[in-house]
């Protein structure tokens, strides 16, 4: 009973990221039907991104209404465990490049390009490769809290495609 919770609990700790099965890359996607046409859509998405991000002007490379296409950067501060549970705030940021893209009645996400700035982008894959020589434990925490902040992007940007609600003042 006790190797079976033990083995239960090392499933829970283990990221699992979508890797593109052709290009061997991480890889966010999907294709959310939404009512509204492409330029709602559109609307709908800088808005979000004004909304969740600190600084959109500066995160966003492409703004593209004509053809309903934004194109940023998604940066995310990892954090370490220390040896007594508690978190601390990490020198290794991550970042990815993220797309939204529109067309009527629907619109798409794409999360990809993950990597680790600094002298040479360094591709997130590698933390997936646990048989290279520069393969760390603590690779694995920051797979699960790249994870973790890439679903609470898709979970705020599903919220902020949705339509606005119009309360009506009855009175």
């Amino acid at each position: 009973m006790f190797f079976a919770i033990v083995f239960l609990q090392n499933i829970n700790l283990k990221a699992q990221l979508p890797v593109d099965p052709d290009l061997k890359k991480i890889l966010y996607q999907e294709v959310i039907q939404q009512e509204g046409n492409k330029d709602t859509l559109y609307n709908r998405a800088i808005s979000w991104i004004n909304k969740f991000f600190e600084n959109p002007q500066g995160i966003t490379k492409v703004r593209d209404p004509e053809n309903g296409k934004i194109i940023g950067n998604y940066r995310m501060r990892m954090y370490d465990t220390l040896q007594d549970g508690s978190k601390t705030i990490s020198n290794i940021i991550v970042v990815c490049t993220f797309t939204i893209e529109t067309k009527d009645g629907r619109y798409r996400y794409t999360l990809d390009d993950f990597y680790v700035p600094g002298a040479s982008k360094i591709p997130l894959e590698k933390w997936l490769d646990k048989t290279d020589p520069y393969y760390l434990p603590k690779y694995e925490d920051y797979l699960k809290q790249v994870d973790e902040y890439v679903s609470r992007f898709i979970t705020s940007l599903k919220e902020g495609m949705q339509p606005p609600i119009i309360k009506v003042d009855e009175w």
